[in-house]
């Protein structure tokens, strides 16, 4: 029937309304989703320099997205200030190196913070760069009560899949849940973790290991809240999480849909939660970086357009599209601009958006639906059994199943069970090189002898007293973000901060 009879049936607002937004949310988590309000539209990025950040996220707002997302470089994800010898080599590779209070400002000069949502990928030493970032705002006269963002702060898939740990476990979840207890009292609009199930994927997980190692993190996380005197109705409300979006575009979508119910099931039954808000699995989507393929990089644009479109027909509360070129090197304006366009076509054009969950209902995406949430619930008893996700962690069972898998999966493409256009199928000999984005060595540089200058002229007694302080309080059970926002007001460094927190904690 066309839509112009649904609407003058007034039929489209009950299909609308009939079951979003109520428990156990498979349908949205809104009753009306994107039909009263798009999902947040994210381009992560980062540059050699916090300056050259800047530039392109100030592009990236003229372009129309709703919101920043921040890539840091390595040493800044481990703890080592530009400077450090353990840095050399990796400043500014793979984002923007942060190590003092100058770095943030210029990251986010002209940016008005209090305007715009920012999520920042960064986990072992996301207390840190949450400081940074409320400092930053704070000198330029915006209270930390009007910041929205994200900080990811989930330490435990470092431990399972991507490796940007510092200290073990323990202490790294009291890193967490202090950003949990501090954010509740002054950074109240704060989404305070993102459990990443992305990660997870990009190591190889399927799709049902994605959804249940995530899942089970989340509980881990919910439970030290808990342990440490927090009220799930309140610290419930500021957890997110944060999907991978593959090929398989059906599976996807019943993926998104069984995860809300999941989390919503597990946040009344399991934990008693009986504010809805902090039953709501609020996610955000980026498509898949493993599925980008090096040959013929413009198959790479219907990959993310297939997989963006999965993440909003999923119910999706923000995204973002990877750029053609990224498995060659950081995107160009021309193919994050790409990106970005993806997403508002998809928005603006396809007509999706006028509905809330258009697979809802159809009997193939139900039976996926139950089928993975079934898959997921006996994974995540097993780790239950195990004694839950961080005893998991640690006796490596969880990286050994995503081993398996990514086994699995990559012999299915060696065998071309699995076929994958340009690798294994429909081969270009003569696959044209893309124009790539450089990375300026001079920036390097200047980013090293910038944290040299500041360490130098700084007033080095109240670095040493704030640190001091910090010493103290890491040794103590007080929560440890004010102490760490006062030392990167004094301009400690990043890594001065991380090394102090290794004297106490130890390294995994």
């Amino acid at each position: 029937m066309p839509i112009e009879i649904l609407k003058k049936k007034g039929e489209i607002e009950s299909i609308l309304t009939e079951k979003a937004g109520k428990f156990p949310f498979t349908r949205g988590i809104y009753p009306t989703m994107y039909k009263d309000r798009l999902w947040t539209m994210r381009q992560y990025a980062g540059f050699t320099s916090a300056e050259e950040s800047n530039q392109r996220y100030r592009y990236l707002l003229d372009q129309g997205v709703s919101g920043l997302s921040v890539a840091f470089d390595l040493p800044t994800q481990i703890g080592y200030d530009s400077d450090d010898a353990m840095a050399h080599g990796e400043v500014g590779k793979v984002g923007v190196p942060i190590s003092s209070i100058k770095d943030m400002d210029r990251l986010f000069d002209d940016i008005p913070l209090e305007k715009v949502s920012t999520s920042m990928t960064i986990n072992a030493t996301a207390a840190t760069m949450l400081a940074l970032y409320i400092v930053s705002a704070d000198k330029k006269g915006i209270s930390a009560h009007h910041l929205k963002g994200t900080i990811q702060n989930d330490i435990l898939k470092e431990y399972i899949a991507r490796g940007t740990y510092i200290y073990p476990p323990k202490p790294s979840m009291r890193l967490v849940t202090d950003v949990f207890a501090f954010c509740a009292d002054h950074v109240p609009q704060w989404n305070t973790i993102s459990i990443s199930g992305y990660h997870i994927r990009e190591a190889g997980s399927t799709a049902a290991q994605e959804l249940a190692f995530t899942i089970a993190n989340g509980i881990a996380y919910v439970q030290a809240a808990i342990d440490k005197g927090l009220k799930v109705d309140e610290f419930g409300k500021r957890l997110s999480f944060f999907f991978n979006a593959h090929n398989d575009f059906l599976t996807e979508i019943a993926k998104f849909r069984a995860a809300r119910r999941v989390w919503a099931k597990i946040m009344k039954d399991r934990f008693g939660a009986t504010n809805e808000k902090a039953m709501l699995c609020r996610f955000h989507v980026q498509t898949g970086g493993s599925t980008l393929t090096a040959q013929q990089v413009d198959n790479n644009i219907v990959r993310t357009t297939i997989q963006a479109l999965s993440a909003v027909l999923g119910g999706t509360q923000s995204l973002h599209t990877n750029a053609f070129d990224e498995a060659l090197a950081l995107p160009t304006d021309q193919s994050v601009k790409l990106a970005l366009r993806t997403q508002q076509v998809i928005a603006h054009e396809s007509g999706v958006a006028q509905f809330v969950d258009p697979f809802g209902g159809s009997e193939v995406m139900e039976k996926m639906t139950d089928s993975l949430e079934a898959e997921a619930t006996s994974i995540i008893e097993e780790i239950d059994g195990m004694g839950g996700a961080v005893k998991a962690i640690e006796n490596e069972w969880i990286q050994n199943e995503i081993a398996k898998s990514a086994y699995e999966y990559q012999q299915s493409i060696d065998s071309e069970a699995q076929k994958i256009v340009g690798v294994n199928t429909q081969i270009d000999p003569e696959d044209p090189e893309p124009s790539l984005q450089d990375i300026d060595e001079t920036a390097i540089q200047h980013q090293i002898e910038s944290v040299k200058s500041l360490k130098a002229d700084r007033d080095n007694e109240s670095v040493k007293i704030k640190l001091d302080t910090l010493l103290k309080t890491a040794k103590s059970t007080d929560n440890l973000m004010p102490a760490i926002i006062a030392c990167v007001r004094v301009e400690c460094t990043l890594g001065e901060v991380a090394h102090t927190l290794r004297s106490v904690f130890g390294e995994f």
